[in-house]
């Protein structure tokens, strides 16, 4: 179990670094563009790495439509409204709403495996309304507006990429003999297929844009993508394919909420706002509830 929580921990760790630059980019060219470069980068290194590992296995078309569903749902969708998040709220603030998910996962996990779940800690959820509402009046009085759809973007992410990690953890266990690395591979793959479809109905100028890049911005924001999708999945799927509880592993996003807090404010040298400092007490509050 020691080893499952040291592979949640370096996840958080490496999707908190990331973040910092999926925000930095999001904000000046798009969301969009950012989430398919940072899919593309995935996909590349998980099938170098898979090449060095003896080549690909055997797949029934089912598991490998079901990682192409998780990711199209985690690595497409829901990355989607994340990293909009980010870009109007903060990867800090954003983070912090991940709290929400061990109880999303926690409640599917009820019903999709029978993993028991303490109704107790449905308090939690007292707490977790408290973040929202004091991260609303922080935007109220600092804009005039209650910033309500960086929120919600906040919230659709997490439930997607909650669904993402349910329908990963049926696939490996419909598919016992497929490893990590390939799990991810798919995925990648099906979040790929996501924004070539959307690429369709909202052009984003993928090329455009990364012929525009100068020199520094590619390699900063593939020493991103490399952190926040590639080692933070690795480490991640790794962690919820040997654990005997979902929401457990999930619950270890704490750190990535300090992670990211911490690296914000250093980035933007400035401390964090009293509204964040309270909010986290009650983020700590709803995760002692919680766990």
């Amino acid at each position: 179990m020691e080893q499952v929580y040291i592979y949640a921990l370096a996840a958080n760790l490496s999707f908190a670094i990331g973040v910092q630059f999926f925000t930095h980019y999001a904000r000046s060219i798009s969301s969009l563009w950012v989430n398919c470069f940072k899919a593309v980068v995935a996909a590349a290194l998980f099938a170098l790495t898979i090449a060095f590992q003896g080549g690909f296995h055997q797949i029934t078309p089912l598991c490998a439509g079901l990682f192409f569903l998780s990711g199209m749902m985690g690595l497409g969708l829901a990355d989607i409204f994340l990293i909009k998040s980010f870009s109007l709220m903060g990867p800090g603030r954003t983070m912090l709403l991940f709290g929400f998910q061990p109880m999303v996962i926690g409640v599917i996990s009820y019903f999709a495996f029978g993993q028991a779940v303490d109704p107790r800690k449905f308090l939690a959820i007292l707490f977790f309304i408290v973040c929202l509402f004091i991260f609303s009046l922080e935007s109220f009085r600092k804009h005039g507006h209650w910033n309500m759809k960086a929120t919600v973007f906040a919230l659709l992410g997490i439930v997607l990429d909650g669904l993402g990690v349910l329908v990963t953890r049926y696939a490996f266990d419909s598919a016992p003999g497929i490893g990590t690395t390939e799990g991810n591979f798919y995925r990648a793959l099906g979040a790929l297929a996501l924004f070539v479809v959307l690429s369709r109905v909202r052009p984003f100028q993928f090329f455009g844009r990364l012929r525009a890049l100068g020199r520094s911005s590619l390699f900063w924001i593939t020493v991103g993508s490399a952190a926040g999708t590639y080692l933070s999945l690795m480490f991640y799927l790794s962690a919820i394919r040997y654990s005997g509880a979902l929401a457990a592993v999930s619950g270890i996003a704490i750190t990535g909420t300090i992670f990211a807090s911490a690296f914000e404010c250093v980035i933007e040298r400035k401390a964090p706002s009293p509204y964040l400092l309270v909010s986290f007490a009650f983020f700590l509050g709803g995760m002692f509830f919680l766990f």
